[in-house]
């Protein structure tokens, strides 16, 4: 049925959008959600919140019907996402990406929708860890989401984008400067064709960037060639000089771009950061100093050597994310400018001007009871500690015990201590969830020791109460304001 009447709804989206005029000329910096947590906020809170402190721009790794709920109405632009693995199905069947885009894009663009301006297709999907998995079906994907939002009439408002990680270009080892940048031998043929078609379409190139992994294994990089103030030796490349590391990977992206036929190609900084734990350079001081001085440079329109003017970026990221993998690194977990429970790490000023500017805290938080689980002190028998130990981090978030990291001067106690009750809160505090063959038990003290915080998790039920009662009245409210444009106008 719904095929039948496509092109008269199709027309339909094409006058609202239109009419609305929901595209927005935002030069402010934009942030990644991202939700891969066991205690999520209440996105409507966390909506609130981004307003609050003035982001203008998201972007999201895939269509949450919550968040994209609590987003209505708000004038912040939205980049939505198709996961990876949707990839290989929509490349090969128009007819997925057709039902993708009315699902998540055309459905919520009406008075009082969402203000939709990309659709990330994938998310780094030739990253050399993916050993090609993609490769072939991101370019067919690609044109099948930008041929269905042509077909919608919104084709010149929202733009089909592939988020790459920086590894898709390089600098040879004999020439490591940002003017030999190219793009990867294995997979240069295809990022071509994928830039063309974006180039075509007038759509950006978005990289994924992060200095942190330039210090992160590699001792002999020059620590302050990471960040935008420091006063390290430059590095001179013909007339332009790079004083860090963000401008020159930027740059050989830029070459890599320019050798290929595109000196003009738009550029988006899809995500970019610095984590505060898990590795000995990943702390608050350093992210503070990291993105102040990012935020500052990428708004002041001053660009890079090769290329003047703003920087487009969006933050990563938002929130931390206590059930990301941890394969990369431990900091993993830790990239939220904003702790898990919403609550701001360091000051950071949006506006670019360096001021020691606070953030606004996503309000209205429930927790759960101010209860831990530790060690038992009176335990004697600890012959099955170690395992208990291990079992527990398995389970939960242990990220913070790492070399380098903010609980990593704690005593063997206090590693067991912590172990617990990191898995005690991610299970609710049940009960049972605090024994370990007898060796846990539950105290009203807070354990926390000086630069190692022992949380207490959110209330997940308050959290899941919220999101089902805001779900609910979103979905009443979409379907009404459809159906009466759609009688109005058909």
């Amino acid at each position: 049925m719904a095929q039948e009447k496509a092109p008269n709804v199709r027309y339909l989206v094409a006058i609202l959008f239109v009419l609305l005029n929901m595209v927005s000329c935002a030069l402010g910096v934009g942030v990644n959600w991202g939700t891969m947590a066991t205690h999520q906020l209440p996105p409507e809170k966390v909506t609130k919140m981004l307003q609050e402190n003035g982001f203008d721009k998201l972007k999201l790794f895939d269509a949450e019907e919550g968040i994209m709920a609590a987003l209505m109405g708000t004038d912040i632009e939205v980049m939505v996402a198709v996961p990876n693995n949707m990839l290989e199905e929509m490349s090969q069947e128009p007819k997925v990406a057709d039902s993708w885009v009315y699902e998540n894009v055309t459905s919520y663009i009406y008075p009082g929708g969402l203000n939709i301006k990309y659709v990330a297709v994938g998310n780094e999907p030739f990253l050399k860890e993916y050993n090609g998995s993609y490769l072939q079906s991101t370019l067919p994907a690609l044109k099948n989401i930008q041929a269905s939002l042509n077909s919608w009439g919104l084709g010149s408002k929202i733009k089909a984008t592939v988020p790459f990680n920086a590894d898709v270009y390089y600098s040879p080892d004999s020439n490591q400067v940002p003017s030999a940048g190219d793009f990867r031998p294995e997979v240069r043929d295809q990022t071509i064709e994928i830039i063309q078609f974006l180039y075509s379409n007038n759509a950006p190139f978005t990289v994924n960037i992060y200095p942190f992994l330039s210090l992160y294994g590699n001792d002999h990089f020059p620590f302050d060639f990471a960040f935008f103030d420091g006063s390290n030796k430059p590095l001179i490349d013909g007339d332009s000089v790079y004083t860090n590391v963000f401008d020159a990977n930027l740059d050989t992206l830029l070459w890599a771009l320019e050798k290929a036929g595109y000196p003009d190609m738009h550029v988006i900084v899809g995500e970019v950061g610095w984590p505060t734990d898990g590795d000995r350079n990943a702390n608050v001081q350093n992210a503070k100093r990291f993105n102040m001085g990012l935020v500052k440079h990428a708004v002041s329109g001053n660009g890079t050597p090769k290329r003047k003017g703003i920087i487009d970026i969006y933050l990563f990221s938002l929130i931390d994310e206590n059930a990301k993998s941890i394969a990369p690194g431990n900091f993993e977990r830790h990239w939220g400018i904003f702790e898990f429970d919403g609550k701001p790490k360091y000051e950071l000023d949006l506006t670019g001007l360096g001021e020691n500017k606070g953030l606004v805290p996503v309000e209205g938080i429930k927790y759960m009871e101010k209860k831990w689980c530790i060690l038992d002190p009176q335990a004697r028998e600890l012959y099955y500690l170690a395992d208990s130990i291990d079992y527990a981090c398995s389970q939960s978030d242990c990220t913070a015990l790492g070399y380098g990291s903010s609980c990593n001067g704690l005593s063997l106690q206090g590693n067991a201590s912590y172990a617990f009750n990191m898995y005690y809160q991610v299970n609710n505090q049940r009960d049972w969830d605090c024994d370990f063959s007898g060796l846990a038990t539950v105290t009203d003290d807070d354990p926390s020791e000086k630069g190692c915080q022992f949380p207490v998790m959110i209330s997940h039920g308050t959290s899941l109460l919220l999101h089902e009662r805001f779900a609910v009245a979103y979905m009443l409210q979409r379907t009404l304001v459809v159906y009466i444009f759609v009688v109005f106008l058909l």
